[in-house]
């Protein structure tokens, strides 16, 4: 250890302020009570989340930089409007990220991974019976988060990481969709029963037809949408 290592370190047991903020006013956009194209007025979000124009700026920034805000020329910060290009590229990036690591987690995964994978589904269904959208998010990327570390695609994992609140923008409209709690059950057990039996090609393809039926869900909701 050099001098003054010591002194350099933060210690931190509790969120900050900010971080807090932050993901409330997340949850808030991604639970759509701000609906995408609607003014985030600073000092009505400072009454909201009870603090500081200061903290309330760094967060709409922090946002902004996600993707999940926008700044209006002449109007001021905005909750983004998903637009349908970037979309289909998100879902081009997410087709060919989670295949690999679906097939590459056939190859490796254990039982216990298994066991893992299908455990996490169970809490998503769990959550669509209680009309949780944010704990289906929540179980949804550490459904992801298990098989990308299962199959040892850790930047990968690092890429879907930095596009996760876009990810979770586009997927917090296509679990609204009605009938899209089953049929994603169906999607993502194939994905781990392919995974289950090491069979790369079909945990490839499975993942694959997943992605693409999300994909065609948001491509309907956003070629309607105001």
């Amino acid at each position: 250890m050099k001098p003054g290592d010591l002194e350099l370190k933060v210690t931190r047991n509790a969120k900050t302020l900010r971080e807090l903020t932050l993901e409330k006013l997340r949850d808030a956009i991604l639970a759509f009570r701000f609906q995408p194209g609607e003014r985030l007025v600073e000092r009505t979000l400072c009454d909201q989340l009870g603090v500081s124009r200061t903290v309330v700026r760094e967060v709409l920034r922090h946002l902004e930089a996600e993707g999940l805000v926008e700044t209006i020329q002449n109007q001021g910060p905005a909750v983004a409007r998903p637009n349908p290009a970037d979309a289909d590229q998100i879902y081009e990036i997410r087709a060919l990220l989670e295949a690999e690591a679906a097939g590459a987690c056939a190859e490796k995964a254990s039982p216990a991974d298994v066991a893992r994978l299908s455990a996490t589904i169970d809490a998503i269904q769990e959550a669509f019976a209680a009309a949780d959208p944010q704990g289906v998010l929540k179980g949804t990327s550490q459904f992801y988060e298990i098989l990308f570390t299962v199959a040892g695609k850790s930047v990968a994992w690092s890429v879907v990481g930095s596009l996760n609140a876009r990810i979770n923008h586009l997927r917090s409209i296509t679990i609204a969709t009605p009938g899209r709690s089953r049929a994603a059950d169906v999607e993502m057990r194939d994905i781990v029963a392919a995974i289950e039996r090491r069979d790369v090609d079909g945990a490839r393809r499975a993942s694959t037809a997943h992605v693409r039926a999300v994909a065609e869900l948001a491509r309907k909701f956003l070629s309607t949408a105001g």
